[in-house]
Formats: structure tokens, sequence, C-alpha cells
């Protein structure tokens, strides 16, 4: 039976479950929604889609690298508590080797890749995990760098994973050098690597508060401008690497620290899970008594 859009669609709709998992529920069903809604959820995908709408803002990043490919990636789940389930961390490597290896351009095309090969997508591999382990989970975001023999990869995860640093640095292969700078980027939260990736936009938007701020103050006209200056070197040292002071040597600052060790850094991510999620404010004791209560 041919299965069109539209069949793929309503389904889709009725159970959440992705778009290839959707069509193949269909063929195997010649195109009975019903049935394929029962085959869905016999597989754990439709039950997975009911955990869609829950707050998944706890997970955990991971870091996998495979010669001169790495990537840094960040899944996300609905309590801590799963962050430390070994199914939990075996999906964070499979992941992790998947994504190195067929370093897809973002989330959605990663999802529809076949993993291992076996005719399995990655979105169903999350499923079949989420229809285990009882909680929502997905793959966030990640980011992918490649590098060449004379450059070196710096990773760094902080507590399990809740903060993690990929970093690359040129003209050395020094691996201690770059999981320093990788820890570093973990404490310091730099932005960009230098003052040439701050737009010349948000300078100006900076440059025209400080200046607010020093007229507001009282200063006189004919100072504000050297004032404004000197206070947007303070602006470049919070958010660029290089202008930064490194965490072990702060008499240094980060880009005389590494070129005095023959290296550059040029490029980094940093995720520190959930950002920019919305948390569930839920108070733990109150909730193990309510279902106490209802014993």
């Amino acid at each position: 039976m041919n299965i069109t859009a539209k069949m793929v669609k309503e389904l889709r709709e009725k159970t959440g479950a992705g778009m290839m998992d959707c069509k193949k529920a269909l063929q195997e069903t010649e195109g009975n929604i019903d049935k394929a809604i029962d085959y869905l959820r016999e597989k754990g995908i439709a039950k997975a889609s009911k955990k869609a709408d829950r707050i998944a803002a706890e997970g955990a990043t991971f870091v996998d690298v495979d010669n001169n490919t790495a990537v840094l990636l960040e899944v996300n789940c609905e309590t801590d508590f799963v962050t430390k389930n070994d199914m939990f961390k075996d999906l964070l490597g499979e992941l992790g080797k998947h994504l190195v290896k067929e370093q897809p351009a973002n989330v959605e095309e990663a999802l529809q890749q076949k993993l291992h090969g076996d005719g399995e997508t990655v979105e169903t591999f999350i499923n079949a995990a989420i229809a285990k382990i009882g909680e929502k989970i997905s793959l966030r975001r990640f980011t992918i760098f490649n590098k060449t023999d004379n450059d070196v990869f710096g990773a760094y995860l902080h507590m399990g994973g809740s903060i993690g640093v990929l970093s690359v640095l040129e003209g050395t292969n020094d691996e201690q050098l770059a999981k320093d700078i990788a820890m570093h980027i973990a404490a310091a939260k730099p932005k960009y690597v230098s003052r040439d990736a701050v737009s010349e936009e948000e300078t100006n938007h900076e440059r025209e508060i400080l200046k607010a701020q020093a007229l507001n103050e009282g200063k006189p006209e004919n100072i504000v401008e050297k004032m404004v200056e000197g206070r947007l070197n303070k602006f470049f040292e919070e958010i660029c690497l290089l202008d930064q002071s490194f965490i072990k040597d702060p008499d240094q600052k980060v880009k005389k620290y590494v070129a005095d060790k023959g290296a550059t850094v040029t490029s980094f991510v940093r995720y520190e899970v959930g950002e920019g999620l919305e948390k569930r404010e839920e108070n733990f004791a109150e909730e193990v008594m309510s279902q106490v209560n209802k014993k």
C-alpha cells in the first residue's frame, strides 16, 4: 500500500512519534492508523511521545574524540538521577560515536540518520531508551570540530558533565595545555575567543551603555570617552577568552600563556546543562510526602 505524507502526519499528531517511525508503523500495518498506533505502543515509541510535554532541563554533556574529529553534545532528561543510570551513560556514548562518525549538520538531521547501519534511526534509539528509563530524553545540541595532525583538542567535563567544554589549539600537541584551557573556559565562561569575534553592533551597544553610565555618574564629558574605552577593556576581559587572566596563573593573560608555549586557541564551545531552558520548581520532600499520603 502507498503510504502518503498525509497519513504519516496524522499518525505523528496522534502519537507524537518520529516521522520515520510513523512511516514504518504504517507500512507494517498496511496503512491502518489504529493498528499503527498499537504497533508504536508495543514498540514503546508512543509511550515515549506521551512524555513530550514534560520539562527536561537536567541531563549531561559528553565529549567523544576520534582522531581528528571531536564532538561536544548535550542530552537532556527530567531528573539528575537518570544521569547516573548506566543506560543513560551508554546512550551518551553511542550518540557521541555516531555524531563523530557521521557529522550531521544539525539535530534534526542526526535524528533521522541510521545508527550502526542496521535500520534503526537515532530517534528510534532514543525513544527506546525513553521507554526503558521512563523519562523524557532529548538530544538538545552538539558541536563538531575537526583539526589537523598539528593541533590538539582540549576536553573537560565538570561534575559528571553538568558543564562541558571542547577547545581546539593550533601549533601544539600538548594535551595538558589544551585541557587546562578547557578547564579555564568552564570556570570563566567566555563567549568569544578574541575581540575580533565580537560584532561591531555588540561593541557599540556596550559602548553606549558605558557612556550613559559615566554621564549619569556626573563625569565631565571631556573625560567620558577615555573612561568608556577603559571600561570597554574590562568588558572584553569578561567575554573574550584571550583577554582573561588565566585561572592557573592569574598574573598572565590566556593569550600570553598559550603563546609562550607556541600555541594559539582557534575555537571552543562551552555547554552548561539546561542553560536557557525552563526548569521545574519542586520540593522533593513534599513530593515524597504527597505520594505517602495517597497510600
